[in-house]
């Protein structure tokens, strides 16, 4: 594969956006090399500047469950955008889709539409603080919620420490109210619940997806909701990532664990930039206009993302069983790379949710951020560009999960584990 067009693309950017990208992992920074720059998607298909075909595993980071220019997608749209892109007004499209999100969740009465993931939690992190009148909340390290003050932190020294900004621009005043736990760790939850009695909220991925795919393990899941019901703190569920694509109920369609708000974003949209967050009545009731807790977006409920959103779901929901032959096809692809690691002699771990997986080149099974640093990463940076050389366009970071789309077929799967034994050669004799 050549990539000339690609370099001067980037060379281009980086004149006049910092980096040369808009979001950091997009500059491969950790992989190596220059990134593609993509023309067009078409199904489980995207073709680069270059004229480069790749069977894509990102599928624009999770939404785009039927694959790139789904025609369904695509005519609700094109018919839409012809009305007007945006009004800054209400819109029918708005309760069409929260009516079929709320339908879907128990403990789930409303919900608020804003424009990305990010903002979902923010806003979801605000209110609960309003519900509750307190003001620490706990996070857990490897866990990703956007980059808000709050969220963006790091861990200190010890189990269990207050949260120090992760980046420059973070004043530690803003994030002195986050506590830090360990994930499928319930003593480090517990000593930070020992270590404040003001804790607004838990926020959780209960299907990891930003240290790698990390399940969250069900004993840990019970334990967390006895732990906030003992306190009168409220449980959030961060399904930014996993909702709708781990199941058609998210996570929450594999554990019996309900949480008190949950925040949604990409699938939602279609692969059109949407967010949402949700809960309760009783909770919901504290937002503004009906209550003090103020929160506002001029683009909210966008109508052609709401009309994309709207498309997507109506197909999810008409077509349930289509999550087993994605998980299916999740699981095949996973056996594949484990077999192709297995005869280089290469230690590899695997996971798979749903239509979402991961791997780790590690020794063990990995449960936490901890272990996951564990990953040998250049042998994963090297193994990437083999794949990418190859047409196989993985996340660009060791700590993302990779998605299957329903545009998949058996064959593409087929190859994509032939270049991983050719890619795994390459690992080896490295």
């Amino acid at each position: 594969m050549t990539y000339d067009r690609s370099i001067q693309a980037f060379e281009a950017a980086s004149r006049v956006i910092p980096g040369g990208v808009d979001s950091p992992v997009r500059a491969f920074g950790s992989v190596g090399g220059t990134p593609p720059f993509m023309e067009r998607g078409e199904g489980a298909y995207l073709f680069d500047v270059d004229g480069n075909r790749y069977v894509d595993y990102v599928q624009s980071w999770g939404p785009l469950i039927f694959g790139h220019a789904d025609s369904d997608i695509e005519k609700a749209v094109i018919e839409t955008a012809k009305k007007g892109l945006s009004f800054g007004a209400p819109t029918e499209l708005e309760t069409a889709l929260a009516e079929e999100i709320v339908s879907m969740f128990e403990g789930i009465d409303k919900l608020r539409f804003v424009s990305s993931g990010t903002e979902a939690v923010m806003s979801a992190i605000r209110l609960a603080r309003g519900a509750t009148g307190r003001d620490n909340i706990i996070k857990f390290k490897g866990c990703y919620h956007g980059h808000s003050d709050a969220l963006l932190v790091q861990a200190g020294s010890g189990a269990v420490t207050f949260g120090a900004p992760s980046s420059p621009g973070v004043p530690a005043d803003l994030t002195k109210h986050t506590l830090l736990a360990t994930y499928n760790d319930i003593e480090s939850v517990t000593a930070c619940f020992r270590d404040s009695e003001e804790i607004a909220c838990v926020i959780i991925e209960p299907v990891a997806g930003n240290m790698g795919l990390v399940p969250a393990e069900e004993e840990f899941l019970t334990a967390l909701r006895k732990l906030c019901d003992m306190h009168g703190t409220l449980l959030i569920f961060d399904e930014v990532m996993s909702g709708f694509r781990a199941s058609l109920k998210g996570a929450q369609g594999l554990t019996a664990v309900k949480p008190d708000m949950v925040t949604f974003g990409k699938v939602i949209g279609g692969g059109m930039p949407v967010g949402a967050f949700a809960a309760s009545a009783a909770i919901m009731s504290q937002l503004s206009p009906e209550g003090p807790v103020y929160q506002a977006g001029t683009l909210s409920g966008n109508p052609v993302a709401m009309a994309a959103g709207l498309a997507s779901l109506r197909k999810l929901k008409a077509n349930p069983s289509l999550y087993i032959g994605l998980a299916e096809k999740a699981k095949k692809l996973m056996r594949g790379f484990q077999a192709a690691a297995d005869a280089e002699e290469i230690p590899l771990v695997t996971e798979v949710r749903g239509s979402m997986f991961g791997f780790f080149f590690s020794e063990r099974a990995v449960k936490n951020f901890e272990e996951a640093q564990g990953n040998d990463e250049k042998a994963f940076a090297l193994f990437h560009r083999e794949m990418l050389s190859r047409g196989i366009y993985l996340a660009c970071s060791a700590y993302e999960t990779g998605f299957i789309s329903a545009a998949m077929t058996e064959e593409m799967i087929d190859e994509t584990i032939t270049a991983a034994y050719a890619s795994m050669r390459v690992v080896a004799d490295s």
